[in-house]
């Protein structure tokens, strides 16, 4: 993990930022604003930068779907202990989501249990699809900015 100064000097930080968020189109645009005088400036250039939203998705597994490693593994940690019924209602709802929406159901899961997890899916499920594509957003922006928080190394 980088320190900022550090990020802002890297050769190659769009490979950096790849794993943050799947849209290289995102990335680029990161990278290309460097350098950030601090986090919240980063933040911010993170927050405005133009996404490719099926790209992004693309990175993004299932939610319930068993992760091994990586930032989603931590992230979907409150699906570790779903009971199979969960499971299985998360599976259907995934499917469901999938069918009306055409992407995976995203959401930033950290933090949050299986159960609530599930009843956000079934909340989302009742939104039109402008309104899901507003919110599925705003759940990339929460997720990259958490990941980013994550990436850069505060103190040394």
């Amino acid at each position: 993990m980088p320190t900022l100064a550090e990020f802002n000097a890297l050769p190659d930080a769009v490979a950096v930022l790849l794993p943050v968020c799947a849209s290289t189109t995102w990335a680029e645009a990161v990278a290309a604003g460097r350098p950030y005088a601090d986090l919240d400036a980063l933040l911010a250039a993170a927050d405005a930068a133009p996404v490719d939203l099926a790209d992004a998705l693309a990175g993004h597994p299932r939610i319930g779907d068993r992760v091994h490693g990586g930032s989603s593994a931590k992230e979907q940690a409150g699906m570790a202990t779903a009971s199979d019924a969960v499971r299985a209602a998360m599976a259907e709802g995934n499917a469901e989501y999938e069918r009306r929406f055409g992407h995976v159901y995203l959401v930033c899961a950290s933090g949050r249990s299986a159960d609530d997890l599930l009843a956000v899916l079934r909340e989302r499920l009742q939104n039109s699809a402008q309104e899901e594509a507003a919110r599925t957003r705003h759940e990339l922006t929460a997720i990259n900015r958490l990941r980013l928080t994550g990436l850069i190394v505060q103190d040394r």
